[in-house]
């Protein structure tokens, strides 16, 4: 309260008013106050930028294409001098190292083949898929070495004047049990990280099972083959139809989503990206955006492969009516229904 003091003269008197003194308590609660609101927004940045940490599998289908990640860090480039050739006049171009993480069945090959028709992007396949170069950390250093340095040849390297250079990597080729070291092979040596994933995991179950099949049946003139080129090639394996385990059927997916979940919290610290098949199928701008986290020139990619299993899942699965009512009435059920 404020105080008043009068004050009387001969001729007059006077009331005089003096402000009150601000409390030093109020002054505390007043820097108090600002400190958690500031404190409460660095929080909620934190947390959008690692924001894959905590992730629960079943949030893994509604993440954003495009994970902040991919924005925090400026892509490293590199000036590699290969052992097996000389460079030459590309020797001056900068180059951008990248992995694609995935699982089989996912999609990866076609999304490699995108890729690769870009006229300055080399991705080397499945290099893992060779025991040998997994069998411990020092083969796997070893084959990362030379695939970044340009000396691992295939049909995809363009060599001289690739400006992003990369491979495809199975999670369960080694790379989850050594993901500790792996993780800071890439920050040291600025890999960055491509996740493909599906959002409809039943669906890449009805693909592995028939692939699996087709090893030993050969459908196709005799021929295995895990992608094809034709409408009709794709017609021939599509007509097998496999029966799906119904009483572990939700174990399994759970699997598949928990391992993609604990994936993205290994890599959590590495610069990646998540992109999801269907996205790639669905939205244009997926490519786009994935040519632009690599840092290359956006254009037109293609691809001659042909899907295999289209249309209703109803379609491609023999005890349907099992794997219907298992799942009707569960978190599960949108896979049923679901496209791609």
């Amino acid at each position: 309260m404020a105080e008043f003091i009068c004050l009387f003269g001969k001729d007059s008197a006077a009331i005089v008013i003096k402000q009150p003194k601000k409390s030093p308590l109020f002054l505390r609660m007043i820097v108090l106050v600002f400190a958690m609101v500031c404190g409460l927004y660095i929080c909620s940045v934190c947390l959008k930028q690692f924001g894959y940490v905590n992730l629960q599998s079943s949030q893994l289908v509604q993440t954003s294409p495009i994970d902040s990640h991919s924005l925090r860090f400026v892509t490293r480039i590199h000036y590699p001098k290969p052992q097996t050739f000389n460079r030459d006049e590309c020797g001056h171009n900068p180059v951008r190292y990248f992995a694609i993480l995935s699982m089989q069945r996912s999609g990866s090959g076609w999304f490699e083949t995108l890729l690769n028709s870009h006229n300055n992007v080399s991705s080397n396949g499945e290099i893992f898929s060779v025991l040998d170069r997994r069998k411990n950390i020092s083969s796997i250093i070893q084959t990362l070495d030379r695939v970044y340095n340009l000396d691992w040849f295939t049909s995809a390297s363009k060599n001289e004047c690739s400006a992003a250079i990369g491979f495809k990597w199975m999670l369960n080729q080694g790379l989850m049990v050594n993901h500790k070291e792996i993780v800071d092979y890439f920050n040291r040596r600025g890999v960055s990280a491509i996740f493909l994933f599906r959002r409809n995991p039943l669906r890449r179950m009805v693909s592995v099972l028939a692939n699996s099949y087709d090893r030993y049946a050969k459908l196709l003139n005799g021929t295995h083959k895990s992608h094809v080129h034709s409408p009709e090639e794709a017609d021939a394996l599509s007509k097998y139809k496999p029966v799906i385990n119904s009483t572990s059927l939700i174990h399994d997916l759970q699997e598949t989503e928990n391992s993609a979940a604990k994936a993205l919290e290994y890599f959590n610290t590495t610069r990646h990206i998540v992109v999801f098949y269907e996205d790639l199928i669905t939205n244009q701008t997926t490519l786009k955006q994935v040519q632009e986290f690599l840092n290359i020139p956006v254009k037109d990619l293609s691809s001659r492969q042909v899907k295999i299993h289209r249309g209703d899942l109803s379609d491609h699965i023999k005890n349907w009516e099992d794997i219907n009512k298992t799942l009707n009435g569960t978190e599960y059920e949108k896979y049923l229904r679901a496209d791609y």
